[in-house]
């Protein structure tokens, strides 16, 4: 369950990335080079493998490798890695192997930090599990991919609406890297290269910006969170002067802080800067105002608490929306909405001048790609929700979390940080909260996220414990989480 491929060279035809344009093929044709016949994708045989040697002017493998120098090569298998084994040998390895994991359903889970637990409906991975979702590759073929199309178009105008902009891309890989395609995005507007990242950004959001920005030059400020109700707001508006580009802040942030971003976005306008908004939970949309309806002119997130599971880190899903007036720098795909010679409706990639693929140099971003078939998953379950369903998890979720909160806050050695949030709120402990992470987690609870984990470099917030409640949560694991602390700070 990946994203797609960025686009592949048929050699046949010489041109790179022009592969869709071909009618599609049961496997590999070899018809004009002496072998009148599709090669099908399956096991070869010796006879097989001789045949496409022939074909190539090679007389065995080891001949396709003699540009690989003689050192780089094995001469033979892996030490300590074992050469094959029976089918049934390898599933009793590899669920040896799982045992050892403690899945989220399996334990009362609080953990949250840009990844959520929320319950998907079987219908969601029945309907992607179809093989023209499944299987579906880059819709480069109008005429023939009207369904992607349409499903594409459709998720952009429901990511649009939750985030209150007024276009969305068709996606990117994730959050994270939607994230960093924004500050880029932002410098190609503004021809400015300073970024201001809010200190309630998520650390691993900022990880990517600061490994890509070594390629572009941007200047990127940021520093650790403090244990602090109140958000950087009023900090990142002080900081703005004429080199900014943009400045990145969460919403709610790494903290679970809400902030009005009304202040913040008029203060980057007045500067000539952009403000870019990061979502790493959509769930709370349905409860809080869109940061579009804000001001932000661009705003990212990532996707997958709608539609998309855990997966023990991804595949993950990148939502991105922006401004009309700023489309045409918008990175990735865009699919449009058009009349064909009958009157008819159709779809389009719109906007897809190929510049991502071969006019690298006009590129808007080093990702041509988008995570179709989480964002057929994000759709789905959008679509079975609706706006009232939406508003209705978030309630549920909301009410869950200020039940936990109003819990956890009783217990002894613990301060509930926020007076505000949604459905994730952060606990300063009298300890490290690393070293009660990991003894609840030894005792089958699965508390939360520290601080200390996300920023190794700030002891000062050590004691910090970032908790989320969603609709999976119940009565009884608030409690359970409430008497392993009490019993773990006594």
């Amino acid at each position: 369950m990946g994203g797609e491929r960025s686009e592949p060279c048929n050699l046949a035809s010489g041109v790179a990335g022009d592969c869709c344009a071909i009618a599609p093929t049961p496997g590999p044709s070899l018809k004009g080079r002496g072998v009148e016949k599709y090669m099908r994708y399956l096991p070869l045989t010796d006879t097989d493998r001789q045949e496409m040697l022939s074909v190539i002017g090679a007389e065995t493998i080891d001949d396709l490798f003699i540009d690989v120098p003689a050192e780089a090569r094995l001469s033979g298998t892996i030490a300590g890695l074992p050469d094959h084994a029976s089918e049934l040998a390898v599933e009793r390895h590899m669920g040896a192997l799982a045992r050892k994991n403690l899945s989220a359903g399996e334990a009362p889970f609080f953990l949250g930090a840009g990844a959520y637990k929320h319950h998907v409906p079987a219908s969601v991975d029945h309907l992607i599990q179809r093989g023209e979702f499944l299987t579906a590759y880059t819709p480069y073929q109008p005429e023939i991919a009207q369904g992607t199309l349409q499903v594409l178009f459709e998720f952009q105008t429901q990511v649009a609406r939750l985030l209150g902009v007024d276009v969305a891309n068709a996606s990117m890989y994730d959050g994270s890297t939607a994230c960093w395609e924004a500050i880029g995005m932002a410098r190609r507007i503004t021809k400015r290269g300073k970024a201001l990242l809010s200190s309630g950004l998520h650390p691993h959001y900022v990880s990517v910006a600061n490994t890509m920005a070594k390629f572009t030059g941007d200047a990127l400020v940021h520093q650790a969170p403090t244990l602090d109700a109140a958000t950087d707001i009023d900090a990142l508006i002080a900081s703005i002067d004429k080199d900014t580009s943009c400045v990145v802040v969460q919403y709610p942030d790494i903290l679970g802080r809400i902030a009005d971003l009304t202040p913040l976005a008029e203060a980057a306008h007045a500067a000539g800067a952009l403000l870019v908004a990061v979502v790493t939970e959509p769930v709370a949309l349905g409860a809080i105002k869109a940061p579009g309806h804000m001001g932000a002119d661009i705003v990212v997130g990532e996707g997958q608490s709608i539609g998309v599971g855990l997966q023990f880190g991804g595949p993950y899903l990148g939502l991105f929306g922006c401004k009309q007036k700023y489309v045409r720098q918008m990175p990735g795909r865009l699919c449009g909405e058009t009349v064909d010679a009958a009157g008819k409706r159709g779809f389009v990639l719109t906007l897809s001048t190929r510049e991502q693929h071969i006019r690298r140099e006009k590129a808007t971003s080093n990702i041509c790609t988008n995570s179709g078939l989480c964002a057929l998953a994000f759709s789905i379950h959008m679509t079975l929700l609706g706006e009232k369903g939406l508003r209705e998890l978030a309630t549920l979720n909301h009410g869950l979390a200020v039940q936990a909160a109003d819990r956890l806050a009783k217990v002894p050695g613990v301060t509930l940080l926020n007076d505000g949030f949604f459905n994730e709120f952060t606990l300063v402990l009298t300890k490290d909260a690393r070293d009660v992470v990991r003894n609840l987690a030894d005792k089958g609870v699965l508390a939360g996220v520290s601080l200390g984990r996300l920023f190794p470099d700030a002891p000062e917030i050590g004691n910090g414990l970032v908790v989320a409640v969603t609709e999976t949560v119940t009565p009884e694991d608030i409690e359970t989480l409430a008497a392993a602390l009490e019993e773990e700070l006594a």
